[in-house]
């Protein structure tokens, strides 16, 4: 059964990731982001009929893989087979395969992909893999996510642009809801899931049809936790659940910034049960072309500064995976 993560980044995927995965029947690797970095390039490869066209794309695949800052351990991926088990010449076939052949190396029945970015291929998704896809969405308060996005490596910096996306992204998620089987879809927040992280679990394991296992809560111990620690920007799921790590935006934003975000995101923060403190409903304003070219700006700026003050080690260990989109890019210029 293929389970799919979705939301945005900095809402806890990790820590729900290294809780799922201690379970046996489910493998849940840390994520190449295939569909987000390829679907762009998806028809650039030609005609997928041809041989030679299919297994250059399966082996962009498998290298997206393979040059992971979190590897898949004991994970072979052949090529050929890969090619050859594939029941249509597609991006999301291989994506599909390559995850079946993740579950079988690690003894699992199923397999979790906690791309929150998959949220934007929705449509391909429920188009290929049908009522057998289960959808995960993990939603946080976007001030917190927007505050962890601004310390960061990775993303946009402006809480203009993080409220943008951030609410466009829980509007896709609530749009899934609305038109899929509620046997598919399972929402919860990053703040009951820290709560009462064991409640939330046996909930979410009963809606997988498995059983909860007490070892989920021992997430932070295991070899997978003890791999994806190995950066800054996820070396807290090395720890126990911290039930103190919401609404931080409180103390830490100033109102500015927060009126900006709930200027963009109102609507979903109304819809997630989040309280507003600045922007009433409908009373949002629109912001000058200026004012909108001077955030753009900022943003350009803040994300440059962030890739400048990163940890040396980060930068590293996603340097193989930067070059081989670089040169994936390069090819298709």
């Amino acid at each position: 059964m293929p389970l799919f993560m979705i939301g945005m980044q900095r809402s806890g995927s990790n820590l729900l990731r290294l809780m799922l995965n201690q379970l046996p029947s489910i493998a849940a690797p840390h994520p190449p982001h295939i569909l987000e970095r390829l679907g762009p390039f998806e028809s650039l490869y030609g005609d997928l009929s041809d041989d030679g066209n299919f297994l250059g794309l399966i082996d962009d695949v498998c290298r997206l893989v393979e040059t992971n800052p979190v590897r898949w351990e004991s994970v072979n991926l052949d090529r050929k087979a890969i090619a050859e088990s594939c029941i249509e010449r597609s991006l999301i076939a291989v994506y599909g395969r390559v995850h079946d052949c993740l579950a079988s190396e690690w003894g699992a029945d199923d397999w979790l992909c906690k791309s929150m970015a998959n949220v934007h291929y929705l449509d391909e998704i429920e188009r290929y893999f049908g009522e057998s896809a289960r959808y995960i969405f993990l939603y946080r308060d976007g001030r917190d996510v927007a505050l962890s996005f601004r310390k960061a490596l990775i993303g946009d910096k402006t809480f203009y642009h993080l409220g943008k996306s951030w609410h466009e992204t829980q509007q896709l998620a609530l749009d899934l809801r609305a038109r899929v089987d509620p046997q598919q879809f399972f929402g919860i927040s990053y703040e009951e899931l820290v709560a009462d992280p064991e409640a939330v679990l046996r909930r979410l394991c009963r809606f997988l049809g498995t059983e909860y296992s007490p070892s989920m809560m021992n997430f932070h111990e295991s070899q997978e936790a003890s791999r994806t620690a190995v950066t800054g920007l996820w070396s807290n799921v090395s720890r126990p659940v911290n039930q103190a790590n919401c609404a931080k935006f409180l103390n830490e934003l100033g109102p500015q910034e927060i009126e900006l975000f709930e200027q963009v995101a109102g609507d979903s923060l109304d819809a997630l049960d989040y309280p507003r403190y600045f922007v009433e409903s409908g009373s949002e304003k629109n912001l000058s072309q200026a004012r909108l070219a001077a955030l753009d700006s900022e943003n350009e700026r803040l994300k440059e500064a962030a890739v400048r003050n990163s940890d040396p080690k980060d930068l590293e260990l996603r340097q193989p995976q930067a070059e081989l989109m670089n040169s994936i890019q390069a090819r298709f210029a």
